[in-house]
């Protein structure tokens, strides 16, 4: 069955690690438990898009949060940072595809037409999706279409996933406003201000990292890379780098058998008893009582969680 948790771990480059699908078929479908999962700060080439299967979360992109409940969805374009989180007892069904799945070549009519203007849509962030609105309803119910079938893998469900693929992005390309809000010159720096120090984090995580060393990783002041972090993700950088060596952190529990003082010390934490205080605060539950609820082999519970397709 093609789908998974998602683990949304970032590379060197602020892309997630999580390979979406293969170079044949590149697209993977996610059941999220964002109870388990928050979605931390991340950004990858591929296009995302996302129904809400039930609870309520709380999508942030760029410098915009969107409310979303049970019925609800979005499409978040190509390169755009963005993260989740849950306000209760959400569960997302998530699809990441690359472009060239519904373009094809550089020189096709699909991608020249249609996809290329649309990821080159600098105005164009996300599309929050609402069953109120009769286009929108279209949109998810392609993606929840496309979702199901990835999930039965029936024979020929690439074909129906294409096309359900497909019908979503005529409609994202063919509904976009008339009149575009174009993103101004220092709100676009600040993104790529912000990338480039979520490199820099991610890069040295293990190590003592302090605000000026990240600020110095993006030529600017102390002062600045305060302000940036603050207008864009909301928090200060070292939270983030407190938030993002717990994200490690699960994820080396979950996906290893790795002792828990290794894996603390793995992700900057010098002292355990911090490194339980901080993992308790942010995933509510100590790291041993986090390995046992979560452990990536409890396939029984996995496919518990999974609704009926």
């Amino acid at each position: 069955m093609a789908l998974s948790y998602c683990q949304t771990i970032a590379d060197v480059q602020g892309r997630e690690l999580t390979v979406h699908g293969t170079t044949a078929f590149p697209i993977a479908c996610y059941f999220d438990d964002l109870q388990i999962n928050p979605v931390p700060w991340h950004w990858h080439d591929e296009l995302e898009a996302v129904v809400v299967a039930d609870g309520t979360c709380v999508f942030t992109v760029g410098s915009q949060k969107h409310t979303l409940q049970k019925g609800d969805g979005i499409f978040i374009n190509a390169g755009i940072l963005h993260s989740v989180s849950e306000i209760g007892n959400c569960h997302l069904h998530s699809i990441c595809f690359h472009p060239r799945l519904v373009g094809g070549s550089l020189d096709s009519v699909f991608w020249q037409d249609y996809l290329q203007p649309l990821i080159a849509d600098i105005s164009l962030d996300c599309i929050t999706l609402s069953s109120s609105t009769d286009w929108q309803q279209n949109c998810m119910d392609s993606i929840e279409e496309a979702w199901q079938a990835c999930v039965a893998e029936k024979s020929g469900y690439e074909f129906h996933v294409r096309a359900r693929l497909s019908l979503l992005i005529w409609l994202a390309a063919s509904h976009r406003p008339l009149t575009k809000t174009v993103p101004s010159e220092k709100s676009l720096r600040d993104g790529e201000r912000i990338k480039t120090m979520l490199q820099y984090i991610q890069e040295h995580f293990s190590e003592k990292i302090n605000t000026s060393q990240i600020a110095a990783s993006a030529l600017i002041s102390g002062s600045e890379c305060l302000r940036c972090f603050r207008n864009t993700i909301g928090i200060t950088p070292i939270q983030y780098v407190k938030q993002y060596r717990i994200r490690r952190a699960a994820h080396l529990l979950t996906s290893t058998a790795e002792k828990i003082i290794n894996i603390g010390t793995q992700c900057g934490f010098q002292e355990m008893s911090y490194f339980a205080k901080a993992f308790k605060e942010i995933m509510g539950c100590t790291p041993s009582e986090y390995r046992r609820r979560n452990a990536m082999g409890d396939s029984e519970s996995f496919q518990a969680s999974l609704p009926d397709c």
